[in-house]
C-alpha cells in the first residue's frame, strides 16, 4: 500500500515550478530576448526539490 491516496499531488506542486520555467524559457525565446540559463535551471531543480518536499512531508504526517 502506497504511503499517500493521491501522489500526483505531490507531484503537482513540482509542476507548478517546471511550468514557470516553460514560461521563462518561453518568452525571451519568443519575444527574441535574452535567456538567462541559471534562471532556467534554477527553477527547474526548484521544482523538483517541492515535489520531493510535498511528498515526504505528506508521507510523514500522521494518519489522524
Amino acid at each position: 500500500m502506497h504511503p499517500l491516496k493521491h501522489p500526483r499531488n505531490a507531484m503537482i506542486v513540482g509542476l507548478v515550478f517546471v511550468a514557470a520555467g516553460a514560461v521563462f524559457w518561453a518568452w525571451p525565446t519568443i519575444a527574441g530576448g535574452y535567456l538567462e540559463p541559471a534562471g532556467l535551471t534554477l527553477l527547474v531543480l526548484l521544482g523538483v526539490a517541492m515535489s520531493v518536499m510535498a511528498y515526504v512531508l505528506v508521507a510523514g504526517s500522521p494518519r489522524d
